[in-house]
């Protein structure tokens, strides 16, 4: 065993991790997953907040590699809520005996690289007991998620506040009861926008400061149709191999041939009300070619949106400051609701410009702005994450030749296909940086990551090699490639979390690869069929 505990210490057990168990056990190598939670599931055992749910639909958020597995499974609704998702996680786990080797409470402190053993040396911590022990493995998958870092806000104040404040990423697992209260929620991201409806309901007064207007459009969530449901599942091997030949990793939408520009305004804004009527991203996205290319075309899109936002809501001033004019749609994270708009006609909603009197700190009972005091009882903190690289960086991730990721990252991530950084031997990322990860359908990025790093280890195993790491000037190119595609696209105008914009002080970089699930796929299947073109191997 040349001193190692294990071949492959896997770090997290969301949906990428669990799978990362399943498909290395399957080739033979001895693995263990360490998840700091009491639980499993990532993201979905952690986001608990009023009204979390998944915006791809159930039948594609979903595991592929058993079809036994999506035959039997239920999905009760279009969209999965959270506790839904986090019920199918757990599932799995069972089904596949997956959690012998996984230990929950264990936080990864330190990753070391000795390149004289070929061994990483990782440093777990029992969350519990606060007991320290080393964990040594040829390799090490680093499956700690994209949006696993909550984020709270530095204001000035907030350990005086007497009421109880919240984020939603770290959500009571015994929920919240906010009947009767007077509630302020910052932030109108996504789970700002899911839960803003759902406490509305049962707050006194619920306060919600914007700073930035977001586009959101609606779900249109139902219980499954029984028709639907089975004839998804008919069409299941076609649809998920059919999944890879698209840019965001979901079939069943076909690629639209025509820009915005060319068709009648009349006939153009007939095909959004169809697609808003139809609900869901993808879909309104693929209205036409050229939305996320060319800025006239998008504007047409904008304004059929921030129409119906003015349609909606009745109070004229409210209207215009939930109407984004800051950045094209679809450029940042492109939300789904469930009567979001609608919350703002009710007589206990207040929408605060927190952009025009931004929020100067916390009081013992409130917060204030630059315009005015709010008594609050309870504060919600939907402030998002330090995406794509907080938890990384939050592990102190080294070798013996001086290289260290709160280094090598300290102007913005550097990796080769999102999947393995150079100067870092035997180190995979499952969705990292420069990968599609976040821009299409998560649990699919996430096989194909580990399906890749599964053939690479069998492939080093039958070649008689011990390292691996990829080349400098591949994974300089690879960033470029990176940085090309987006800058080909609208996406760069938005100050969005892909760019860190969210992190007060992080580098303003390009994350996600946006080329498509399409095109990255050919790439990697590419570097693997030129016997890892790119990388350096050792025995």
């Amino acid at each position: 065993m040349n001193g190692k505990d294990l071949d492959v210490a896997i770090v997290g057990a969301g949906v990428g991790g669990l799978y990362a168990i399943h498909r290395l056990r399957k080739s033979g190598f001895r693995v263990r997953a360490f998840e700091a939670a009491d639980g499993i599931g990532g993201t979905w055992y952690w986001n608990r907040y009023p009204g979390c749910r998944c915006d791809v639909e159930s039948m594609e958020y979903s595991y592929s590699f058993s079809n036994d597995l999506q035959q039997e499974w239920r999905w009760p609704e279009r969209y999965g809520t959270q506790p839904a998702i986090l019920s199918y996680v757990n599932h799995v786990a069972d089904r596949f005996d997956l959690r012998r080797d996984i230990e929950l409470n264990t936080r990864i402190r330190s990753a070391h690289f000795d390149s004289g053993t070929g061994l990483w040396t990782l440093e777990a911590e029992n969350t519990e007991t606060g007991a320290v022990r080393s964990v040594r493995a040829s390799h090490c998958i680093m499956a700690t998620g994209n949006l696993s870092t909550p984020r709270t806000p530095g204001y000035p104040g907030l350990e005086s506040f007497r009421g109880r404040w919240y984020h939603t990423g770290l959500w009571p697992h015994e929920g919240v009861d906010f009947t009767g209260l007077r509630v302020g929620i910052i932030g109108t991201g996504s789970s700002g926008v899911q839960s803003i409806p759902l406490i509305a309901r049962h707050a006194r007064h619920l306060h919600v400061f914007q700073r930035t207007a977001n586009f959101s459009l609606p779900a249109r969530n139902e219980p499954m149709r029984e028709e639907k449901e089975s004839r998804h599942k008919s069409e299941y091997e076609q649809r998920r191999r059919a999944a890879y030949s698209t840019p965001f990793g979901i079939a069943g939408y076909p690629p639209p041939d025509r820009s915005a520009l060319d068709v009648p305004e009349e006939e153009r804004n007939r095909i959004y009300e169809a697609k808003w009527q139809e609900g869901g991203s993808i879909s309104f996205l693929y209205s036409f070619n050229d939305l996320l290319v060319n800025r006239e075309a998008n504007e047409t899109a904008c304004e059929f949106v921030r129409n119906k936002i003015r349609q909606t809501v009745k109070d004229p001033k409210t209207a215009e400051l939930l109407c984004p004019n800051d950045h094209p749609i679809g450029t940042k994270r492109l939300i789904l609701d469930t009567d979001y708009y609608e919350t703002y006609n009710r007589d206990n909603v207040t929408l605060v410009d927190a952009r025009s009197a931004p929020i100067r700190e916390i009081l013992p009972g409130g917060l204030r702005t630059d315009e005015a005091d709010y008594e609050l009882d309870a504060i919600v903190f939907a402030t998002g994450f330090d995406a794509m690289t907080g938890a990384m960086k939050e592990i102190d991730i080294r070798t013996d030749r001086g290289a260290a990721i709160g280094e090598k990252w300290a102007d913005g991530p550097q990796t080769y296909l999102g999947i393995t950084i150079a100067g870092f031997p035997n180190l995979f990322m499952v969705t990292g940086p420069q990968s599609p990860g976040v821009k299409s359908q998560m649990i699919l990025s996430c096989e194909q990551h580990v399906d890749w790093i599964a053939n690479c280890l069998e492939h080093l195993r039958a070649e008689g090699l011990g390292v691996i790491e990829p080349e400098e000037a591949a994974e300089q190119a690879w960033v470029q490639h990176n940085n090309e595609v987006a800058d080909s696209t609208l996406y760069p105008l938005a100050n969005s979390w892909y760019v860190g914009a969210n992190i007060p002080g992080k580098p303003r970089i390009f994350m996600p690869y946006v080329g498509g699930v399409d095109r990255y796929k050919q790439r990697c299947d590419a570097v693997a069929a030129n016997g890892y073109e790119g990388f350096r191997t050792a025995g």
